[in-house]
Order: structure tokens, then C-alpha cells, then sequence
């Protein structure tokens, strides 16, 4: 056998012939279609992040943070209303089908089938097109989450009872109240403090007794007849009982 004869020379395509520094690619081939992520598109995301965050920064010296009084856990007739971003979860446990026996159903499980569909929209639809007619499945599902969004949170901000809320949240001056007292002690018994708190600053079901202004004689009879939307014959207590009540409900002051 001569020497060479049948021997074969195979080159492997993944070993470079000739080895090249790790220069990145020349964009300008591509004029006004993409750039460099490093520096130019990292730091254009910054600026933009920059701006918003300092016109929420002067948004907050500008406008007061609305504060409300101490939470009150007796209080049952208060209404809550959480921040805006999730006025739509809100307004959706107000439907019967996803309140009551169903709250696991508005709560859990129809967000939780929203969130998962959002997050496999890049798996259904894996197409290279950018346009968004052309990509009607991901479109589809982000705007159908983005409108009812919308919705749900316009309906909520729309049928909240505003003022209701700015009364039963209203910082009312602190007052001592001398629980000790022969007055407080019927009024307690009488179911007052159901209505009225047991710090008789009022809640969203009934008005501040603090300050109210009227003789003993007109509580007597609001007790008896009822005022507004109170019924009447709610006290049930003796003639005496009543005019104890009503002198001590009289003399409640903030000064």
C-alpha cells in the first residue's frame, strides 16, 4: 500500500478556521429596524423608567395621601374599598356568581384561569410576525383581558357610594368616654354601640353622637320614635333607664 492512498481528511464546521474577537455586529446593515440591547435599547428602557417615576414622585409631594381614621375592628358597617388596581377583583366578588357559596369561583379560580391564559399566550402563538392583525390569537386574549378590566373597574368606581365612604372614614376628634358611667352602661345593653360604636364616634349605619347638640329631652323621643333612617321603638328599657341614657348621650363632648 503507498503511503497516502485511501487515507480521507474530514473538517468539523463547529471549529473556526480562523478564530474572531467577540465584536458585535454591525447594525447600520439594519437602518431604523433594531440596535445594540447594550448601551443604546437598555438605555433608552431607563430614561423612560426615570421620567415616570420622578412625575409619580411629584405626584405624591402634590397631592396628600387621604388618610382615614383608625381602623375600628367593632365596627361592622364599615365598607371597604381596596386600592385601584384591583377595583376589578372587587366589583367581580359583587356578582352573584362569584360571591356568596361561589367566592372561591370569583376569588380564585377565574383569575387564576385569566392569569394562566395570559401566560401561555407566548406558547400559542409562536409566530415571527410583529404586526397585530397578523397575530389574532395573543391580541385576541390582551385585549379581552385589558376590556374587561376596564370594565369591572369602571363599574366599581362608578356604583361606590363616595360619600358614604368619606363619612364613615372621617378623622372625628378624640373623646374620652367614661365607660364607668350609668349612661354608657344602658347604652351598651340597649345595642347602641352596634350602630353608634362603642366609642359613639358613629358608623357608616348611624351617625356621630359626639357633639350632637340636643337636649336630653329630643334624645328621649329619637329613642322612642325613631329619626331618619333609625326605627323606632328600638329602646326597650324603663322611663328611668331612658332619661339616664339621654342626659349622658347630651353631654358627650369633644371640648
Amino acid at each position: 500500500m503507498h503511503r497516502g492512498k485511501g487515507m480521507k481528511f474530514v473538517g468539523d464546521s463547529r471549529v473556526p478556521a480562523i478564530r474572531k474577537p467577540n465584536i458585535p455586529k454591525d447594525y447600520s446593515e439594519y437602518p431604523g429596524k433594531t440596535e445594540a440591547f447594550w448601551p443604546n435599547f437598555l438605555l433608552k428602557e431607563w430614561l423612560v423608567g426615570a421620567v415616570f417615576l420622578v412625575g409619580f414622585l411629584c405626584l405624591t409631594i402634590a397631592e396628600k395621601s387621604p388618610l382615614e381614621r383608625i381602623a375600628d375592628p367593632t365596627d361592622t358597617g364599615y365598607i371597604p374599598l381596596p386600592d385601584w388596581y384591583f377595583l376589578f377583583l372587587y366589583q367581580l366578588l359583587k356578582y352573584s356568581f362569584a360571591s356568596g357559596p361561589y367566592t372561591v369561583l370569583g376569588a380564585i379560580v377565574i383569575p387564576g384561569v385569566a392569569v394562566g391564559a395570559l401566560m401561555l399566550a407566548p406558547f400559542l402563538d409562536r409566530g415571527p410576525e410583529r404586526r397585530p392583525y397578523k397575530r389574532p390569537v395573543t391580541v385576541g386574549m390582551m385585549l379581552l383581558a385589558f376590556s374587561a378590566m376596564f370594565y369591572l373597574t369602571w363599574e366599581s368606581v362608578s356604583t361606590h357610594d363616595w360619600k358614604k365612604a368619606a363619612e364613615q372614614g372621617k378623622i372625628r376628634a378624640e373623646v374620652k368616654i367614661d365607660t364607668n358611667a350609668e349612661g354608657y352602661k344602658i347604652f351598651k345593653a340597649q345595642t347602641c354601640v352596634s350602630c353608634h360604636g362603642d366609642n359613639m364616634q358613629g358608623t357608616a349605619a348611624a351617625p356621630s353622637l359626639i357633639d350632637n347638640g340636643k337636649k336630653p329631652e329630643e334624645i328621649a323621643e329619637i329613642a322612642k320614635k325613631g329619626y331618619k333612617k333609625m326605627p323606632a321603638g328600638i329602646f326597650k328599657g324603663t322611663d328611668k333607664e331612658l332619661k339616664t341614657l339621654s342626659e349622658f348621650v347630651s353631654k358627650v363632648s369633644s371640648k
